[in-house]
């Protein structure tokens, strides 16, 4: 039995058991499976790992993609320049090596969303794991950005410093907070939503709800959207493709 699965706090909103079981279905893996893995603490990883020794791969969600790292035995150059882990991957000789696909994937599905040219500036609500591979990804577009969080003493921006006027100079803005997740869905970034206009692009990496309340107010303003399920997508084939070695 070839085992995978995901590890968090919680799980329920969780697409990746359904998406990984159709994929084993499909290709006729019948000894492969994937599971759900909900840990109160990532102190839990090591037992974790002791009782299912069939393990060979993880995903990795909130909010353990940086803390992760302290278990791991080894980061890939991906997990390296994000400092947050999505994928880990257990070798034959049982070491972890700890990857980060949430790049390449929201990288490659924002090229498909934004018409990214010169002067383009974005702002990245959120400074947890995700919204560090979210930044990533942008130097890799050569997009300029501001990052957004609650902390006043943190790096960028704060949400009480989110004026009309910076909002209608941030063409893209993206969401890289837990914020409107199911059940939560009538949560949503605190933003000056009137200062948005048909000239501004909604990324949010949630995925469940399909239309958030950050994207719904958007739509409302005349603002182009997308949520995260393609990211999820495409951050999901790269993390097969490290666990089969053709990354």
């Amino acid at each position: 039995m070839h085992q995978f699965g995901l590890i968090g706090r919680t799980l329920s909103h969780s697409f990746s058991q359904t998406y990984f079981t159709q994929k084993f279905d499909s290709l006729g893996l019948t000894e492969h499976a994937y599971e759900l893995f909900e840990l109160a603490s990532i102190n839990e990883l090591p037992a974790l790992l002791a009782a299912h020794p069939q393990l060979v791969g993880l995903n990795v969600t909130v909010p353990y993609k940086e803390s992760v790292t302290i278990y791991l035995d080894e980061l890939a150059p991906s997990a390296s320049r994000v400092g947050a882990v999505n994928v880990i991957e257990r070798r034959p000789d049982g070491s972890l090596l700890g990857h980060n696909t949430d790049v390449v994937g929201f990288r490659e599905s924002l090229r498909r969303f934004f018409p990214a040219g010169p002067g383009s500036r974005a702002l990245v609500l959120g400074n947890g794991g995700a919204a560090k591979a979210v930044v990533v990804a942008l130097n890799d577009l050569g997009i300029a950005h501001w990052t957004v969080s609650r902390d006043p003493m943190g790096w960028g921006l704060t949400y009480d410093e989110l004026t009309p006027q910076l909002i209608a100079g941030h063409q893209l803005i993206i969401n890289a907070t837990p914020l409107g997740t199911h059940p939560l869905t009538d949560q949503c970034p605190q933003l000056p939503y009137e200062a948005l206009s048909a000239h501004h692009y909604l990324y949010d990496l949630v995925y469940n709800p399909s239309e958030t309340l950050f994207m719904q107010r958007g739509q409302t303003a005349g603002a182009q959207t997308k949520n995260g399920f393609e990211m999820l997508q495409l951050q999901a084939e790269a993390a097969w493709d490290i666990w089969n070695g053709r990354a």
